[in-house]
Formats: structure tokens, C-alpha cells, sequence
């Protein structure tokens, strides 16, 4: 292996999503410097957190039929049952709901929960309430994609907090999409919604941390109950 691949390979990628903002980080840091060293530093201290910010790295993705894998890097902040926002047009029965709390320190970049085709994307504007509070589903600003899938749909919602102003989508209606494919990011901090088919059985558990595209949320293909789960 050369030197440049061996250094690649330990390099970890940026989203093209994160280039403006470290450029500006590194231009306003540039400026300190020349106003008072010490500041200089501090600028480069967040230029350097704003590349961590917008980090992309590489997933190894389980892809057997039925599994569901995190859209999301964070905490599992909610497990419950809830009807889904109106304008995904799941109808008003309680359906599974997994949430994921992204803090300004997680991976930010979403990849899709399953293997499956984007029937809709629908943007909502709203409120900018703390996504960890259960009512940022139906107030907040978000973004959803509601994914056909053999037998039923899922959707997964992005949705902004109180830092989270932008959100991004990568991905267009009718496109086919894989399981740990990126469709989008959330600036600076928020949750992801994930709602299955009625009766699915999570295999996390709440205060349990995420990695999008691998950790399995659930198997649409078992039955039975939820797992049980320990701290320690």
C-alpha cells in the first residue's frame, strides 16, 4: 500500500455538506490570530471541532432482509408506541417509534434504517423546541421520508431542535434506496424518528448508543417481544 493510500485510509472523510463552514472556522480563526495569538488558537481549537462536526466515516452495514439499522449516530432518547405525524399518511393508529438524540458531539450524517424505495418526502416547518422533549415530533421543523418496503412502509423523520436550524436532504421521491445509504444530515444537533410496521419488537433499548448503518433496531421478519436489557 502506498503512504498516500495508508494515509487515506486513516483519515476520516467530511461530509462536502461541512467545507463552507470549517472554511469560514479557519478564515475567522485566521483573523484572530492577527487580532491576539491566544484567540487565534481558540479558533483553531473550533475549526478543528467543526471537521470533527462534520466527520463522515465509513459503516459496515448488516444487509439481511427484515433488519432495520439506526438512521443515526446518538443515544436512544425514546422507545414507545405514537401516532405518526399526520402528513405521512400512515393513518392515525399508534405505530413503533425509536428516537435518536444526536448531540453537537455525534456524527451528524443520516443513513437510511432500510432496502427500499422513497415514496414520499415531505418538509414540515414548525418549532424549534428541544428535540429530546416527546412533542418535538408533531411541533418541530422536520423532514420525513416515508420508504416502501416488500409488505409495508417506514419512515424515518429528521427533526431540528433548538441548535439544529438546517436541514438537509440528499435524496428525491422515487428513488431506490439501500440499507446505511446517506440521505441526509441535521446541523448541529437533533433527533431522528424511526416508525415500523405495527407489532415490530425493538431490539435496543432506551439510554443504548447508535451507530447509523450498523446498530439493528429491529428485525421485521421475527416475532415475539421486546429484548430485555441491563445497566451496568
Amino acid at each position: 500500500m502506498s503512504i498516500a493510500n495508508t494515509i487515506r485510509s486513516q483519515v476520516v472523510p467530511i461530509t462536502p455538506e461541512g467545507y463552507p463552514f470549517i472554511g469560514a472556522f479557519a478564515l475567522v480563526s485566521l483573523v484572530l490570530f492577527w487580532i491576539w495569538n491566544p484567540l487565534g488558537w481558540l479558533g483553531m481549537l473550533a475549526t478543528a471541532w467543526c471537521a470533527y462536526f462534520f466527520r463522515d466515516p465509513l459503516r459496515v452495514t448488516p444487509v439481511r432482509d427484515g433488519l432495520v439499522v439506526a438512521p443515526a449516530d446518538g443515544r436512544i432518547s425514546q422507545i414507545t408506541t405514537a401516532a405518526p405525524p399526520g402528513e405521512l399518511g400512515l393513518g392515525e393508529k399508534p405505530l413503533p417509534r425509536i428516537s435518536i438524540f444526536m448531540s453537537v458531539f455525534d456524527c451528524h450524517v443520516n443513513r437510511s434504517p432500510v432496502t427500499g424505495r422513497i415514496e414520499k418526502i415531505l418538509y414540515q416547518p414548525g418549532k424549534f423546541f428541544n428535540a429530546d422533549l416527546d412533542k418535538a415530533s408533531v411541533d418541530n421543523e422536520r423532514n420525513s421520508l416515508v420508504i416502501a418496503i416488500p409488505g409495508g412502509r417506514i419512515a424515518v423523520v429528521q427533526i431540528a431542535g433548538l441548535i439544529a436550524r438546517r436541514i438537509v436532504c440528499f435524496v428525491r421521491e422515487g428513488q431506490p434506496l439501500g440499507a446505511g445509504e446517506r440521505f441526509g444530515m441535521i446541523r448541529f444537533g437533533s433527533r431522528l424518528d424511526v416508525y415500523l410496521p405495527e407489532g415490530v419488537a425493538p431490539l435496543v433499548a432506551v439510554g443504548q448508543i447508535a451507530l447509523a448503518g450498523e446498530t439493528v433496531l429491529a428485525d421485521l421478519r421475527a416475532s415475539g417481544e421486546a429484548r430485555a436489557y441491563r445497566a451496568g
